[in-house]
């Protein structure tokens, strides 16, 4: 018997506790796509991404080239000459591989400067979500954008608008905004 109402006491102290939180979420891809800053920085990694990746592309180029004349030329050239081509081949291939990883692999140079001009602005958003959270007791905000999925949000439960505004921008959400109280 004391089993039971202990077992009962607990599930309903739980549930008080669980309806106590309060849960919201933001969408940063929205808030994001928001900021003028965060805009001109991913310009700015595309800019720099796309020069970088003809870079290599035009090392791709000579390396075919290079190919395509020992191929054409194979018959005519000694041992040697052959050996010392196909090293050449091999050595501006492994150039062009190594470049390729120094500028797009993992801690790679664009890697590196994603970390320089996005992250002081997910900083920010991070901080403005911390803000309103504290500010309004929140106990758990998710990010709408990222891998979590959710099969049901009440659009009242959306701050990203608030996160925006902490900022101090001006979002654009009129349809799914609901007025401040």
């Amino acid at each position: 018997m004391k089993k039971i109402i202990l077992t009962l006491g607990i599930a309903l102290a739980s549930c008080f506790v669980a309806s106590a939180q309060k849960f919201a979420y933001v969408d940063t891809e929205y808030i994001l796509g928001q900021i003028p800053e965060y805009k001109a920085a991913q310009a700015e990694l595309d800019k720099v991404s796309v020069q970088w990746q003809k870079e290599i592309e035009a090392k791709y180029a000579e390396i075919d080239k290079m190919y395509k004349a020992y191929e054409a030329e194979q018959i005519l050239l000694t041992e040697d000459m052959k050996k010392k081509r196909e090293a050449d081949i091999v050595a501006k291939e492994k150039e062009a591989k190594d470049l390729q990883k120094q500028r797009f692999g993992v801690d790679g140079e664009l890697f590196k400067k994603r970390q320089e001009l996005v992250k002081p602005i997910q900083d920010k958003v991070y901080n403005a979500v911390k803000a309103i959270a504290e500010k309004g007791g929140y106990s758990v905000i998710f990010d709408k954008a990222g891998d979590l999925t959710m099969l049901y949000a009440n659009a009242k439960n959306d701050k990203s608008e608030d996160v925006l505004e902490q900022m101090g921008y001006k979002g654009g959400k009129s349809s799914t905004t609901t007025p401040k109280k």
